[in-house]
């Protein structure tokens, strides 16, 4: 957790701030983004096509962990949530092929009848009810026989076991989470009024983002050493963890049925946004209306993303070492390769005079009331975040287990 938040506040901040800054000066989809801010004769405009190649393979996964939580919210919805689990469900090529298509169906159909903004604004009221939701499981979590040992593993930090590969996912992570690196966090800064400042708006995000990070470890870990469910990473920690914390719970099949109630709307905003970069950078290359856009799009995804589907079932893949699936093949391309690559590109374009140049870069980020770009972050943001960026990406890559 520690090394994650330094990646947060070192990296995360200076990246995503960038990002807005391109997206808001640039007001175009990230294919031509760096295009439209280079200087004559330069070639950045290569790595547009870079973000359109990642939020593509974000969507051959990601699109299947949404229809996984329309899965868990139906069966609690049902009262079924005692008779399934995580490994059974990703095991069943029914299930996953089901509410994959029920996932690009919908998320399309908003789209090509364009009523992402209606969607939007219920989506505040849902993310809004889900952090209380948060708030009240956190508070229950504390209650459990296991909270202490759950607490002490979560939050103290234990030196001995920070490592390079440590290091190497929490910088992944932070990328991850905040979504920067392959252009959508450049949507959303296309969209941020001239009158607010962009490292005002960056910290505000990371801040919300800290939050409910910390909030979901709060509720997890205790569960995990009251109910003696192992503590691992990946889908499975959320899936299993919190469904025994429901069927622990009085009332618990309300309370899982809200929690992934409001989880599919948090997941759906995520790939509506994905979705609309797609879409939009699909018709800038083709010219082709909204609706042939949308069935084009949503099939193509769809077939794509059966590998993720059916990865644990019929379409055996071992990309990496044992145990590893399409997801993780997928899952490698954004988290290890498109966000820090792509995060990397973002400060040497905007930190340097061969790239949009740093004048540029701060009249943008500074421009409106709040936070503002000192002069002095300047080396950290020319220097240290490319370097570091850079030197964890060859170690993550030299140090991956690939076999």
């Amino acid at each position: 957790m520690l090394i994650y938040l330094i990646c947060l506040l070192i990296l995360g901040l200076p990246v995503m701030t960038m990002e807005f800054s391109v997206g808001r000066a640039a007001r175009t989809s990230p294919l031509y983004m760096y295009q439209k801010l280079e200087k004559p004769g330069h070639k950045w405009g290569i790595f547009g096509i870079v973000s359109l190649i990642g939020n593509i393979t974000l969507m051959a996964f990601y699109t299947v962990v949404c229809g996984w939580l329309i899965y868990y919210f139906v069966k609690f919805l049902t009262g079924q949530n005692q008779s399934f689990g995580f490994t059974q469900m990703i095991q069943n090529p029914s299930v996953n092929v089901s509410y994959l298509l029920v996932t690009v169906i919908v998320a399309f159909l908003i789209l090509s009848f364009d009523l992402q903004g209606g969607l939007e604004r219920i989506t505040k009221y849902m993310m809004t009810s889900l952090l209380v939701l948060m708030l009240v499981l956190a508070v229950h979590s504390l209650t459990l026989s296991g909270a202490a040992d759950g607490l002490k593993f979560y939050l103290v930090p234990d030196f001995s076991k920070i490592n390079g590969s440590v290091i190497v996912g929490a910088m992944n992570q932070a990328f991850f989470t905040l979504s920067v690196g392959m252009g959508g966090m450049a949507i959303f800064g296309s969209y941020i009024d001239k009158k607010r400042s962009l490292m005002g708006e960056s910290v505000t995000i990371i801040l919300l983002d800290t939050l409910v990070a910390v909030l979901a470890g709060i509720i997890m870990f205790p569960a995990c050493f009251t109910y003696g469910l192992e503590v691992n990473a990946g889908p499975s920690l959320l899936f299993d963890t919190m469904a025994d914390v429901f069927n622990h719970m009085a009332g618990g099949r309300i309370w899982g049925t809200l929690f992934f109630l409001f989880m599919v709307f948090a997941a759906l905003s995520t790939v509506l946004g994905v979705c609309e970069n797609i879409l939009a950078m699909i018709r800038e290359l083709t010219g082709w209306s909204r609706k042939k856009g949308c069935i084009v799009c949503g099939a193509g995804i769809f077939v794509l993303a059966l590998t993720t589907a059916l990865g644990y079932s019929v379409l055996h893949f071992q990309p990496f070492a044992a145990g590893t699936a399409w997801l993780d093949f997928w899952d490698f391309i954004v988290s290890n390769n498109v966000l820090p690559l792509g995060s990397l590109v973002l400060a040497l374009f905007c930190c340097n005079s061969f790239g949009w140049g740093w004048e540029n870069f701060v009249q943008e980020a500074n421009t409106g009331h709040g936070l503002n770009v000192k002069a002095w972050m300047k080396p950290v943001f020319r220097f240290v975040v490319p370097i570091a960026i850079a030197f964890i990406y060859i170690y993550g890559m030299a140090t991956f287990a690939w076999r």
